[in-house]
């Protein structure tokens, strides 16, 4: 049975007639009301919370909303009239209002613009209860306010069972999409869009997996984990049943989401057609999808390698290797921390006397074709350009994963008890790709929010008395192997022995639907795959033809970490910060993970990180050789020997935290470049470093320190005053130019933030002043750089890090408008270089100073002409518009999108540089 009902109190939904389009309003109207009948509500019910340590002071948010199932008589609603289901986009306001109601936040306040996290549900707001599939040893409580899921089980089946069907009641269609994701079948399920023929072929090539390697990643884990594995396996099927029993009576009873008829998997009128059951390895699937995109560090050895050679040919052996390892600032002294105590964890740093690498000669790198018999829009330019970008961002090592923290021990805090206020930057979607509930059962009691299809267990929140919390954190556990070919292409050598690389094909074909309406195509998608792993390149090395491999340790290794969060999950294990380390040491994806109870806090930098051969350099290509592979390698697992948890970045009770994907700590490496100077991470150590100083937080203070990091514009904070610096080093006599910087001096003295002049303006405050560093930074970066660099250097190195990403720009996990800004660019290389130039002090400077060859005077003349430049091109021009934006419109382009992934749309909001899902804890007890 249903359990929701549109907001102009329409009730019971079955899914309508087939549709050829979008239908007229007026039409949607008759079809609507001829098809509706009475819905027998649920009876509302009391929860009563238990053993809830946090006093009311836990609450969360997760935009746009918990429902993320409609029928098709919603959608179509929702198209013609912006009607939205309910729970659909309850949170999405809250949400937004933080960006311009911080500043009069108070205690009493932050459940304006959070959740009250507290376990169970009050019976005034109890909205329903029901037994899923009938059963006595489940029931699934929904409140009135966000209709979040509370679980509650006698049994573990029972509980399971439950949390697989709430998991589908919210997220069925989405769970269904990312499945056929992770196994490289979107286009066939749900249409030929580019963007699908993108996303698809994106994963595929990172975990081309057979159904044989999905499910012997489940045999593995179970069997290396003793009863816990056992009991992970129980927990899965247990989930499994649930979302299955969820599909049975939603597809007898015709409210399963109407995409399904939209894309032709059902017909309306007769109810012809299946949706297929899930089984195990779907969530084997779900989860590389998942790891790939936010907790899979490392890569982009190749790329190195290509602009290391190209800084060699530029300055020489020597000379270019300075300058190349200035610019990839492995260890820069200047990098915010977040273990910042000290305390040294040598990881992937320089070896004295590298071993073992395998440089491409110059020029002969290729990409290695993915796409194979492409037919119609298989072959089409818009699918060739979604191909190559989908290539290029598999192949990068600048991971799309976001997320930050801020915790503080609770010595500095008003209470005495720690504060934490952090969350995932999981991007924006319809619907949203995580999802909250909370579950308790024997052996699980916990709030917070998972994946979808991933929420057997809760995968960031809270427990009794604790909470959790992750941001991507990067470390480098792909490398690069290059295999002598031998015989042909499709031979390598491995261990003296030519052996053949095994083909994996996947063969995709699609045809228009009401909801893609893109014209008939196929292709072929055909990996090789090496005992080194799949493989990205080909290229020669000395003259000999290699292919370039990589290898990644939770290849194959994707359902390893349901231990940890079953760990995490389970309030007889974690009773304090040394449990919660311990659970997250069984997670092998990379990320940092943080932990606040009432008395301490803890960090932890998970991930497989393989114990590398001695002289083995992680930032290029080695051979695919033995005396190069990770210590006691097998291939046939993919195993290794990994470092041991005390070499990994770990802390209890260091005076604050704050990561937002910056370096963890002092000598240990992160794959992705731009950890230097200026980071976005800087925004909240200077914030939040402020704050401990003076003492008495709170979690007003807190969440004030991160909502105005939000709005800040990390170029116009950190480096513009430094580049405003260079320009007034003497007089400015040109008008335009003395304009432009009296806007910009203005900008910085009001706070250098990106936000409206009032609550829903949508016009910023300073908008010229944007508008002008917005067309400058590119101009500038380019300026100061190019000359000194070359083309080939400058070109090279722009493709190991972007010089920008501006809220406007297209970046991203999805695209523009995702809110995320301002991780990766070339801030830390302006500011090094202008404070060199103006003579200043700079530790782990570059190797060289470019603007104006070093000169103060010629580099205020690049400056000055850029400025020039920039401040006379138009909004029209910086702010060109798409299908949401018209030209100029700058706030427009800036803001944030729930990027649609099914039938129902969201209206835009205000850019926020803030987590996704997001919590903020103080608890005032303990066990």
């Amino acid at each position: 049975m249903p359990r929701r009902t549109v907001r102009i109190t329409l009730d019971r939904l079955r899914t309508p007639g087939r549709v050829t389009g979008f239908l007229k309003s007026a039409s949607i109207c008759v079809l609507i009301a001829g098809l509706l009948s009475p819905l027998t509500q649920a009876t509302a019910t009391a929860a009563t919370a238990s053993n809830d340590y946090c006093g009311g002071q836990c609450s969360d948010i997760l935009p746009p909303g918990e429902n993320g199932n409609a029928t098709l008589a919603q959608i179509l609603l929702n198209q013609a009239f912006g009607t939205q289901p309910s729970h659909a986009e309850d949170q999405l306001g809250p949400y937004a209002n933080l960006a311009t109601g911080y500043s009069g936040l108070t205690d009493a306040k932050i459940n304006t613009f959070f959740n009250d996290a507290s376990f169970g549900v009050p019976s005034d707001q109890v909205a329903s209860t029901e037994s899923p599939a009938g059963r006595s040893d489940v029931t699934i409580v929904r409140d009135k306010k966000t209709g979040v899921p509370h679980i509650t089980g006698t049994t573990r089946y029972g509980t399971e069972f439950g949390a697989g069907y709430a998991a589908a009641e919210d997220r069925l269609w989405l769970m269904d999409v990312f499945r056929h994701v992770g196994r490289g079948q979107l286009t066939t399920f749900a249409g030929g869009a580019a963007s699908n023929q993108g996303l698809e072929q994106e994963f595929y090539r990172n975990a081309p997996y057979s159904e044989a390697d999905l499910q012997a990643q489940i045999d593995n884990a179970v069997a290396r984990n003793g009863a816990r594995g056992q009991q992970a396996l129980a927990d899965a099927n247990a989930y499994l049943a649930g979302i299955n029993s969820y599909i049975d009576a939603s597809d007898s009873g015709r409210y399963f989401p109407g995409e399904y008829v939209l894309t032709g998997h059902k017909d309306s009128i007769t109810n012809a057609g299946t949706i297929d059951h899930f089984k195990i390895t779907d969530l084997v699937a779900l989860g590389a999808v998942i790891g790939s995109l936010f907790g899979a560090g490392g890569g982009g050895e190749v790329n190195n390698a290509i602009s290391l050679i190209a800084a060699q040919s530029k300055y020489g052996v020597e000379q270019g290797t300075k300058v190349w390892e200035s610019f990839r600032e492995r260890n820069d002294p200047e990098a915010v921390l977040t273990v910042h105590n000290g305390e040294s964890f040598p990881y992937a740093t320089k070896p004295a006397d590298a071993q073992g690498e395998a440089l491409p000669d110059t020029g002969s790198v290729t990409t290695e074709p993915l796409v194979y018999d492409a037919t119609g829009t298989g072959a089409s330019q818009s699918a060739t350009a979604a191909s190559r970008t989908a290539t290029t961002t598999a192949l990068s090592s600048a991971r799309r994963g976001m997320s930050n923290a801020l915790v503080v021990s609770g010595k500095y805090t008003a209470s005495g008890h720690p504060i934490a206020v952090f969350g995932p930057q999981t991007g924006y979607f319809a619907p949203q790709l995580l999802m909250l509930q909370e579950i308790q059962g024997p052996g699980i009691s916990a709030r917070g929010a998972s994946f979808a299809g991933l929420s057997m267990y809760v995968e960031l929140g809270r427990g009794q008395d604790y909470s959790w919390s992750a941001t991507t954190s990067g470390q480098d556990i792909i490398d690069t192997y290059a295999v002598e070919l031998c015989q042909d292409d499709y031979h390598y050598l491995y261990h003296g022995t030519c052996t053949a690389m095994d083909k994996v094909e996947q063969t995709n074909s699609w045809k228009p639907t009401t909801a893609d309406g893109t014209a008939a195509g196929s292709y072929t998608m055909r990996v090789w795959k090496t005992k080194y792993g799949p493989v990205e390149y080909r290229a020669t090395v000395g003259g000999k033809k290699v292919a370039y491999t990589t290898l990644r340790s939770s290849y194959m290794h994707e359902a390893d970490s349901i231990i940890g969060f079953q760990m995490l999950n389970d309030p007889d294990y974690v009773k304090g910060p040394k449990d919660f380390q311990s659970a997250t040491q069984h997670i092998n994806y990379t990320f940092n993970w943080f932990y606040a109870d009432s008395s301490h806090t803890a960090y932890y930098n998970s991930g497989d990180n393989p114990v590398r051969a001695s002289g083995v350099d992680a930032e290029f290509p080695v051979w695919g050789q033995a005396a190069y592979e990770w210590k006691n390698w097998d291939p046939s697992t993919n195993t290794a020997d990994y470092t041991p948890a005390s070499a990994h970045p770990n802390s209890v009770d260091q005076d604050y935290y704050i990561s937002w994907n910056n370096k963890q700590a002092l000598d240990y490496t992160t794959a992705p470049w731009g950890d230097g100077s200026v980071h976005r991470g800087n925004l909240l150590q200077d914030r939040v470093k402020k704050l401990v100083a003076a003492g008495g937080v709170t979690r007003t203070k807190l969440v004030q320190a991160m909502a105005d990091a939000a709005l800040a514009d990390l170029r116009a904070e950190d480096v513009l005053p430094k580049l405003l610096k260079v320009v007034n080093s003497s007089t400015v006599t040109d008008s335009t130019v003395a304009d432009a910087v009296s806007k910009l001096q203005a900008w910085v003295s009001a706070g250098a933030k990106r936000t409206e002049t009032s609550a829903g303006s949508k016009k910023y405050a300073n908008a010229d002043a944007i508008r002008i560093l917005d067309a400058w930074w590119p101009l500038l970066v380019k300026a100061e750089f190019q000359p000194g660099l070359g083309s080939d250097l400058y070109t090279a190195i722009t493709s190991n890090l972007p010089i920008d990403e501006s809220p406007s720009a297209a970046h991203g996990p999805t695209g523009s408008h995702a809110g995320s800004s301002f991780q990766y660019g070339w801030w830390s290389y302006v500011d090094k270089d202008i404070r060199a130039v103006l003579g200043e002090s700079v530790q782990g400077p570059l190797a060289e100073k470019y603007c104006g060859g070093g000169s103060l005077s010629s580099c205020r003349d690049i400056l000055m002409s850029t400025l020039k430049t920039a401040a006379g091109t138009s909004a029209s021009t910086v702010y060109p518009g798409d299908s949401l934006c018209s030209a100029g419109d700058q706030w427009c382009a800036d803001s944030i999108v729930q990027r649609t992934l099914g039938g129902i749309k969201h209206g835009n909001i205000s850019w926020q540089n803030r987590p996704t899902f997001q919590q903020v804890v103080e608890y005032t007890s303990h066990r």
